[in-house]
């Protein structure tokens, strides 16, 4: 089961677009890479050659 982690200031922006953006601080706190091409995966994620 995976743990759930609060939402604080700071862990996300609204884009243009009105989407929610989880910032490198949110997934540091999360401590894994889910592995969907996040726009600030600070694990080195890439979802074109699915490697990190």
């Amino acid at each position: 089961m995976k743990k759930i982690i609060p939402v604080e200031e700071g862990d996300y922006y609204l884009t243009p677009e009105g989407y929610r953006c989880f910032t490198e601080q949110y997934h540091l706190k999360r401590g894994y890479c889910c592995q969907s091409g996040c726009r600030h995966c600070p694990f080195g994620y890439n979802k074109k050659t699915n490697s990190m």
